[in-house]
């Protein structure tokens, strides 16, 4: 595919997708958002990619949602515009998805680093919900996935506030998983992605799905989630590798099967 509003860079066994709109700090128009949707889509439905990172360059992930698009919007046409769907979409992702942000991660900006699985951040990058100074609140999981990262008072003080939060404030809240100079980001991030692309492919997938049970289902719940999930991966060709290999003291070979 070819897209307006991003660069997709296929860099075996990983893909890079780049936010492209700098000149408004890659706002997320409802454009970006099909566009972004489609090109994780195909991450998953492409056998050459395990990880896939997301960056918005080196100014800014993104700096919020388009205010443009919201000028003179009812409630009506806020449903009728199903502007929500492509972060459903992105929700259901098998790939694991890494984003590096350096810069603003503002508003729906900060809202699409918390929907990828792990943030890598730049220690030039700020993390708020600044919606609240637009007589709005956060409409695309802001107030629920921040929430279950940081704690309830310490999303409430962002949120009700509106007031960002660094890099360095973000790691020691358990928003990101690490803080490097800004010029490494990008890097950072692939070498991570590339570390997880190195895994057998099904148990990082369905470990992901997994994972993300716990934000969504009670404790009981999860925890049956995940012993069915574990169970499952014993019928796979990549279980029976892994074990014979660390038991014959060598390298395992994943197939993804």
């Amino acid at each position: 595919m070819t897209y307006e509003h991003l660069v997709v860079a296929i860099e075996e066994p990983i893909a890079v997708i780049t936010l492209n709109r700098p000149q408004v700090l890659n706002a997320l128009s409802q454009g970006v958002m099909q566009e972004l949707a489609a090109a994780l889509e195909a991450c998953d439905q492409d056998a050459r990619v395990r990880c896939a990172v997301l960056w918005g360059g080196p100014r800014a992930f993104a700096a919020g949602a388009d205010v443009r698009e919201f000028a003179e919007r009812t409630p009506g046409d806020m449903l009728r515009s199903y502007r929500f769907l492509e972060w459903e979409r992105i929700r259901r992702v098998a790939t694991p998805i890494i984003a590096a942000v350096t810069g603003y991660a503002l508003g729906g900006g900060c809202e699409l680093a918390m929907a990828c699985d792990i943030i890598v951040a730049a220690e030039t990058a700020q993390f708020g919900q600044p919606e609240i100074q637009l007589g709005l609140m956060p409409g695309a999981g802001g107030t629920q996935r921040l929430t279950r990262a940081v704690g309830k008072s310490r999303a409430m003080e962002m949120i009700l506030t509106g007031r960002p939060i660094t890099a360095g404030e973000a790691y020691a809240a358990g928003l990101v998983s690490r803080v490097v100079p800004a010029e490494l980001c990008l890097d950072e991030a692939k070498a991570l992605a590339k570390e997880i692309a190195s895994r057998p492919p099904l148990a990082v997938r369905t470990a992901k799905e997994a994972i993300l049970q716990a934000f969504e289902t009670p404790l009981a719940d999860g925890v049956l989630f995940e012993r069915r999930c574990f169970n499952v991966l014993f019928g796979t060709s990549d279980a029976a590798e892994g074990v014979h290999a660390f038991l014959e003291k060598r390298a395992p070979k994943w197939t993804g099967r």
